[in-house]
């Protein structure tokens, strides 16, 4: 095989690894405006296929977003970059029905054209483009206390992480651990003891997580509270404590303040 056809062949498995898992549709979009501009904000819906999917969540970005995510995906992926097409920006016309509806239909190929390589989707710039203001909104709603909007928030971050972050489901516990949070604090103790059960299956086989301990420690009081055996999670709960301690005196954290301390920027 040549250096021309083994570069082609590198190229084509790239390229090639496209699962069936995700449709994104840009359904909707809004003119909106702020103290500076005007500008246009793009309704995206990110479905799973394959099975029946009840959590057609959504999110809003503006053009500039989809700007921002382009240029950081070049400096980090030139080469699987080459040939996906992103719609330049216009100057004039840009709120015309005829103009947003163009640019509904390039930004959804945009999205599917990035999807189709996988070091791009298990990218954290890819990934982040989905989550970020989402999740800055979500624990400083938490941090706020405004516990009921931040189970909203968090309950449409998991939905998303669940369809996006299938490769790497440890990073679904952070926001899950909030929502344990929100609802422990809303004294809605059943959904926050099914929801840390949730998160407890995603960490147990990271017991030097920072969220294990702290976790275990709020199901504990969630269980005795239910009437719920907390017996067998007072074990993990002693064995986890003292690998981590190993001797050592050690600060312990609640799940709150650990889960508060997240995105301080």
């Amino acid at each position: 095989m040549t250096t021309r056809e083994l570069q082609m062949y590198w190229k084509k498995e790239k390229h090639s690894s496209k699962p069936d898992t995700l449709l994104f549709e840009i359904q909707s979009a809004r003119i909106a405006e702020d103290f500076l501009s005007k500008f246009v904000v793009y309704q995206i819906v990110i479905i799973r296929t394959g099975s029946f999917d009840e959590n057609n969540v959504f999110i809003e970005r503006r053009y500039s977003d989809f700007e921002k995510l382009h240029r950081t995906l070049l400096k980090e992926f030139k080469e699987e970059m080459e040939d996906v097409v992103f719609p330049k920006k216009v100057l004039i016309g840009n709120f015309t029905t005829d103009m947003i509806s163009k640019r509904m239909l390039c930004l959804k190929n945009y999205l599917d054209e990035l999807y189709a390589i996988k070091y791009i989707r298990w990218s954290k710039i890819y990934i982040d483009f989905f989550l970020d203001p989402e999740l800055d909104e979500g624990y400083s709603c938490l941090r706020g206390g405004q516990y009921k909007k931040a189970t909203e928030i968090f309950q449409q971050i998991v939905c998303l992480q669940e369809k996006l972050i299938q490769h790497c489901s440890i990073l679904i516990v952070p926001p899950l651990c909030a929502l344990v949070v929100c609802h422990k604090d809303l004294e809605d103790l059943q959904k926050a003891y099914e929801v840390g059960i949730h998160a407890l299956t995603l960490v147990e086989k990271h017991p030097g997580h920072k969220y294990y301990i702290p976790l275990l420690e709020t199901l504990i009081s969630l269980a005795y509270k239910l009437g719920k055996d907390f017996l067998s999670l007072r074990e993990k709960f002693d064995i986890g404590k003292s690998r981590m301690m190993k001797g050592l005196e050690i600060e312990m954290f609640t799940l709150k303040e650990v889960a508060v301390r997240e995105r301080l920027h």
